[in-house]
């Protein structure tokens, strides 16, 4: 619901119109009906839309224009009595646009609508503006996103719990790799990464588990990721395109067994956390015998789920634009530090098909272009974004924390065949509160365990 300001000294007309808002529109409408009352009213509820009358008794709209063009109302302008050079000078003076009674009110209406949206996107560069500089919140504003912060939150202080970061390519799974790292009590071990997609089995092999050294040929034993990360956290990216073969391979480290260097015969135990993070739908890999049933319950204990930009909310979408250009200032000096409402629609219509990457790049393509300039423009932005229609932008709302948590309590039990002392001791509480919990959420105890 917007708000509206209607300043006409011709209280007929004026009521007219407020009447149509208020019916139409569901909108708030006030009126008055000279320019001193008109500058008060205005100065007191800021208005969305101004309506201004030209001809009023004690001003004219240009002159109530000049007291409140400092605060960037958006105006559209209404007389009886106007021309072409009158018409000029309200769209040079900042009117958004400029009518001539009789006015048709489906007209008016229209005019309204998108000087209304010119209001809107104002708005939202504001905020954008705003945010520039402050902490930005992990991953959003809106209650979703904060209780997506509140997962990771929940499983870093759960060191032990092996870790499925979900998402389409560019949402940011390593970002979030890194974050339960740090948040962890591992934060002062390593942290390495590999991309299970970027080897072959063979290579990938050797890089995870190590090679063993050989005095018949002079090769030096290499240690392996797991090794490398003693300690800290292992992060496989990609998982789901680890080969077969080395699914058992893991799936015995996940369970806190050891593993043998490539040409081995010792067992190495490691101390390790794992994350792990994909792109792909893993329980269809499962179903399809791509992907070992046993491997995936143990990774996704308590799975995270990272929503697309499309998804998101208008308010996460625009943090997460102020957190890109502060990053992206220092890397593009004499970068402009704000989008134009025309280039920020665009941006908010897109359906950013490859998420915060993409985002990042067009951002930083733009002010590229745009550089040593006041702002960036629409046309600064790449055509497909320039022309996008929104049609492919929807909304996502994760689950909340207790369900959350009751999910994380259920695979955790199951990962440990639903033996409370090892799952309490993996979740990092009492054996006492896990049992509480299991009644609390209404778990199924007659396939628990009792040990």
């Amino acid at each position: 619901m917007a708000s509206i300001l209607i300043i006409d000294d011709e209280v007929a007309i004026a009521n007219a119109f407020a009447m149509y808002f208020r019916h139409e529109g569901a909108h708030t409408v006030s009126v008055a009906h000279t320019g001193a009352d008109g500058i008060e009213a205005f100065q007191r509820s800021r208005p969305d839309l101004v309506l201004l009358d030209v001809r009023l008794p004690d001003m004219t709209g240009f002159d109530v224009l000049a007291k409140i063009r400092e605060s960037h109302p958006v105006v559209v302008m209404v007389t009886a009595f106007g021309d072409v050079p009158m018409a000029v000078d309200a769209l040079q003076q900042g009117a958004e646009n400029f009518l001539t009674k009789p006015v048709d009110l489906k007209h008016l209406g229209a005019a309204a609508e998108r000087a209304l949206e010119k209001a809107r996107l104002r708005k939202l560069n504001q905020y954008v503006t705003d945010r520039r500089g402050q902490a930005a919140a992990p991953f959003g504003v809106s209650p979703a996103m904060r209780e997506l912060a509140g997962q990771v939150e929940l499983l870093a202080t759960s060191e032990r719990t092996t870790a499925l970061i979900l998402g389409e390519p560019g949402t940011g799974k390593g970002r979030v790799a890194e974050m339960l790292h740090a948040k962890s009590s591992r934060s002062s071990g390593p942290f390495v990464s590999i991309n299970c997609a970027a080897l072959t089995a063979d290579s990938l092999d050797s890089e995870l588990f190590g090679v063993e050294g050989s005095s018949a040929t002079g090769r030096a034993a290499r240690p392996g990721v797991f090794e490398l990360a003693d300690g800290g956290t292992v992060f496989l990216d990609e998982i789901g395109d680890l080969d077969p073969l080395l699914q058992p391979k893991l799936l015995r480290v996940l369970e806190g067994k050891g593993f043998r260097r490539v040409g081995g015969t010792e067992e190495i135990v490691p101390n390790v956390r794992v994350i792990a993070a994909t792109s792909k739908a893993l329980a269809a890999a499962v179903q399809a015998g791509r992907f070992r049933e046993d491997l995936y319950y143990r990774l996704s204990v308590m799975p995270i789920l990272l929503p697309p930009l499309r998804a998101r909310t208008r308010e996460d979408l625009l943090d997460l634009i102020a957190r890109l250009l502060d990053e992206l200032a220092p890397a593009v000096p004499g970068m402009p530090n704000q989008l134009t409402e025309a280039a920020l629609d665009c941006v908010l219509r897109y359906g950013w098909p490859g998420n915060v990457r993409e985002l990042r790049n067009v951002l930083e393509r733009a002010g590229l272009l745009a550089k040593d300039g006041e702002v960036i423009d629409a046309v600064h932005l790449p055509r497909e974004v320039q022309h996008a229609t929104g049609a492919n932008v929807n909304h996502h709302v994760p689950r909340s924390l207790l369900e959350v948590e009751r999910a994380h309590i259920d695979r955790t039990l199951r990962a440990n065949s639903f033996n409370r002392t090892h799952a309490a001791r993996e979740l990092g509480i009492s054996r006492a509160t896990l049992i509480k919990k299991i009644r609390e959420f209404d778990l199924n105890e007659k396939t628990l365990d009792r040990s």
